[in-house]
């Protein structure tokens, strides 16, 4: 009695404490993922809450719930406010804003489009009746009197389900379906026959019928068999969006012009910078039995923005880097596949996830650095360099209309003619995009400000000009001087592209007695070190016809140099300007320096297609440049930059060393170099 056992009762369980049961019966998510939540609760139900294993299960049943399973919002499939939207707040967009409309009208065309139906019954009154029914329904109905006919409208016309009766001469139902399952794999069929037997609706089913119906057809049952397979073809046609790919210089819009594409669309934005992106696991997610786990990036933006359709933006997908950790770029593969994203499989979560309807845009200063399989799942979308004419029309409808805002100058807004915007474009920016003239116009606007904080409205009532832009901002940062240097000889103006845009280039070449060596320098790459060569040995094979002396190369050494040092220097487009500075140096014939030249070299003499022309033009427009020599084959490129720029240097194009000789040499030189 001493020792009497004494039964403490345990204090009674509150059913479902954290209310997770309650969230998962109320939550929108597929059966595969309720399946999961369900057995997550219940494992957590038998574990003390102080267990770590509790509060891990906790965490990953929680962020199940907060994910946007099904969340979508509806697209705005307005053309014309879509336009608007772009015009208002971008210009010079071209190609981009006919792509993204162009994306806009393929949707609007499905969503838009009438389900379309074909009946197949040998039965004229059946037929009849059936297309009545279904007309009144909204679809757009044909109807056919035997599987063969139907298989020759199959051919001519998509249907998106076909009704048809089972028993049928020349070619009956289940023929039919057999033989469309090639024309029209994607036809949703629905079978109806009077005679209907559990071997046959199980071979029709098996074939490929989506619904068998036995007659007399009940309408209503027939009506929701068409709606249900109707919708299940909607799926298939609105699942897959594009994967775009932004790729131009600097400050050319590629980030904001995807804020305009989620604001026209009506959909959320969200931006993800990939540019400190080294770790794999970052984008796939870390497995739940580390400590510290969590999603990965694509699924923790989506649980932030609440819905499974918004605009991704990828920013600077070019700066990916690698280490131990793994390769994030090849992590992107599945993430930017259409035909995998569907079910994509996070790591943490280990549950498919549907990312098809994500609308992914990446950004890139260039496609170089961009792995093979990574750019062959991505559509391009080139971003050009903006030409005078259009940064002075961002500059006063964007930039200076929002400084001035932005540095208080309102009530009354200064006076800045459009003469300081072009003295600020050509003197104080040397860029593709307007980063930089949206800083120095904001330089300006902190001058303006502080002089109207010390001397009043009346100390910045005069209108700014040039010549006050130029007081103001101090002396010019730039100089173009490639028309104002005059005609010399061994130096040839070139032209080159870099992820910046376009730039202007000088080659120099000089002779000394040496060994016979050819000397390169300026920091060039293996690509500009072959041009070279090509350049030297295409002179001397064709030496007499060039008027150099044959023996130019013996005892001599020949010197190439591209300023700027500091700067790395490579790509196939230097080869005809150094062929040009080695002419005019062997031949003492000064080459102008306001002609700019592009263009590969062959052996033989032949010059070579180059790519990027439009910055390139754009680049000899801000040097002031009289001419522009590019090769004959690039003259559709020209031909398009004419139509969007409008006024462009004189340009020539060439086929051979030749005719761009007798373009850029100047024939007053001294003749043959001969040292």
């Amino acid at each position: 009695m001493f020792f009497r056992k004494q039964e403490v009762e345990a204090p009674a369980q509150t059913e479902d404490p954290t209310g997770l049961r309650e969230k998962c019966r109320q939550a929108d998510v597929p059966e595969n993922v309720r399946a999961v939540l369900e057995s997550e609760i219940g494992r957590m139900e038998k574990t003390d809450s102080s267990v770590g294993e509790y509060s891990i299960a906790l965490n990953y049943v929680e962020t199940i719930l907060a994910l946007p399973w099904s969340a979508l919002t509806q697209d705005n499939l307005d053309l014309g406010q879509a336009a608007k939207v772009f015009d208002g707040s971008h210009a010079g967009l071209g190609q981009v804003r006919e792509r993204v409309l162009e994306h806009l009208a393929s949707r609007v065309l499905q969503t838009k489009r009438q389900a379309s139906l074909l009946v197949v019954d040998d039965e004229p009154i059946a037929r009849s009746n059936l297309r009545h029914v279904l007309g009144r329904e909204g679809y757009d109905v044909d109807v056919a009197a035997n599987g063969e006919e139907a298989l020759e409208l199959l051919r001519r016309k998509e249907f998106d389900c076909i009704v048809t009766d089972l028993k049928m001469e020349r070619m009956d139902g289940m023929q039919l379906l057999e033989a469309a399952r090639e024309v029209a794999p994607e036809a949703k069929f629905i079978l109806v026959t009077g005679y209907a037997t559990v071997d046959t609706a199980v071979r029709a089913l098996k074939t490929g019928a989506v619904h068998y119906l036995s007659k007399p057809i009940d309408l209503s049952e027939l009506r929701e068999a068409v709606r249900t397979a109707l919708q299940s073809r909607t799926r298939h046609y609105t699942s897959r969006a594009p994967i775009l790919c932004f790729v131009g210089p600097p400050g050319v819009g590629k980030t904001s012009v995807g804020r305009a594409i989620a604001e026209a669309l009506g959909r959320r934005f969200y931006r993800m910078s990939l540019a400190d992106l080294r770790d794999e696991a970052e984008l796939r997610g870390h497995r739940r039995t580390y400590v510290g786990a969590m999603p990965g990036r694509i699924l923790q933006a989506l649980r932030g923005v609440g819905v499974r359709n918004p605009v991704f933006m990828l920013d600077e997908m070019d700066k990916i880097g690698q280490d131990v950790k793994g390769d994030p770029a090849m992590a992107m593969l599945e993430i930017l596949d259409p035909e995998q994203n569907a079910r994509y499989v996070d790591r943490y979560l280990e549950i498919p996830f549907d990312l098809s309807e994500v609308l992914f845009i990446a950004t890139a200063n260039g496609v170089e650095r961009l792995a093979g399989p990574l750019l062959d799942r991505l559509e391009v979308v080139q971003f050009s360099g903006y030409s005078e004419a259009e940064k002075m029309d961002i500059a006063s409808r964007f930039l200076l209309p929002r400084q001035l805002r932005e540095h208080g100058l309102v009530n009354p807004y200064p006076d800045i003619l459009p003469e300081a915007l072009v003295r600020i474009v050509r003197e104080y920016t040397n860029e593709s995009g307007v980063r930089g003239l949206e800083r120095e116009i904001a330089r300006l606007c902190r001058k303006l400000a502080r002089l109207r904080l010390d001397g009043g409205v009346e100390a910045v009532a005069a209108p700014v000009g040039a010549e006050g832009a130029a007081v103001l901002l101090g002396p010019p940062r730039f100089r173009h001087d490639a028309a104002a240097a005059g005609a010399i000889v061994g130096t040839a103006t070139g032209l080159v592209w870099s992820e910046t845009g376009g730039e202007i280039i000088f080659v120099e070449a000089t002779r000394m007695t040496g060994p016979g060596q050819l000397i390169l320098t300026g920091s060039l790459g293996g690509v500009l070190k072959e041009s070279a060569q090509i350049a030297l040995s295409f002179i001397r094979s064709n030496a007499v016809a060039l008027g150099v002396a044959e023996d130019f190369f013996e005892g001599h050494d020949i010197h190439i140099h591209i300023p700027a040092g500091g700067v790395a220097k490579d790509g196939p487009s230097a080869g005809l300007t150094i062929a040009v500075a080695l002419v005019s140096l062997l031949t003492g014939r000064p080459a102008r320096s306001d002609v700019a030249l592009s263009g590969e070299l062959s052996l033989v003499g032949r010059v070579l297609p180059v790519s990027g022309v439009r910055e390139k033009i754009l680049a000899a427009l801000r040097g002031r440049a009289a001419m522009v020599v590019l090769p004959a084959a690039n003259a559709a490129d020209v031909e398009a930059l004419r139509e969007s720029v409008g006024e462009l240097p004189p340009v020539t194009l060439v086929e051979r060393v030749e005719q761009a000789l007798a373009v850029v040499l100047d024939d007053k030189g001294g003749g043959a170099c001969t040292d």
